[in-house]
């Protein structure tokens, strides 16, 4: 079965939200090897929007006048990894995307069973995770921990009904502070 794997930005205060942590050529660089790791792609309704306007590769394929030649090889992995997204609101979707629908349990663990090169599924996102996380369907959680306070949210798993016991399986440190901590749940 392909293992679900959880990756994201977060604030010391815990907050998720994409502008508030900072970046850089080596942490852009760590982003583009995590997704290039991944068969596939899992996003919520919100995050797929988000990426896709952000990261879809213009039709013309030069790179965009605001990306800086080192976001490039974050830009094509992204754009061309396969994507699924879960939502009950979007009628069609695109960039080499399916959309994934009905009980979310069920279309995950099919999901984790499919066909691929078995190097897993990457899953990005706040609302979906937490879902996923109460489901115990997470299969790795990667946190890269910003050295900065935002003073707000989101936050990480605000809701989140029982606790999630890790255990801490690897750890990086980048040149800007921030660091990489990738746990196991405790099972």
């Amino acid at each position: 079965m392909r293992p679900l794997r959880y990756s994201i930005n977060v604030t010391l205060d815990g907050c998720v939200d994409h502008r508030a942590g900072s970046t850089d050529e080596e942490l852009h660089r760590f982003w583009a090897e995590k997704l290039a790791q991944a068969d596939a792609l899992l996003f919520g309704r919100v995050t797929y929007e988000m990426m896709h306007a952000a990261w879809r590769w213009p039709a013309d394929g030069l790179r965009p006048e605001w990306m800086a030649e080192w976001m490039e090889p974050f830009a094509r992995t992204i754009d061309a990894a396969k994507k699924y997204v879960v939502s009950n609101t979007l009628k069609r979707v695109d960039w080499n995307a399916e959309l994934v629908r009905g009980d979310l349990a069920k279309s995950v663990e099919q999901l984790k069973r499919g066909a691929g090169a078995g190097k897993g599924l990457f899953v990005g996102g706040v609302t979906l995770p937490l879902a996923l996380a109460e489901l115990g369907l997470i299969d790795d959680y990667e946190f890269v921990v910003h050295p900065r306070l935002a003073g707000h949210g989101p936050t990480l798993f605000a809701g989140l009904s029982k606790h999630v016991d890790l255990r801490l399986v690897s750890r990086l440190e980048f040149g800007s502070g921030a660091v990489a901590m990738r746990y196991e749940p405790r099972r």
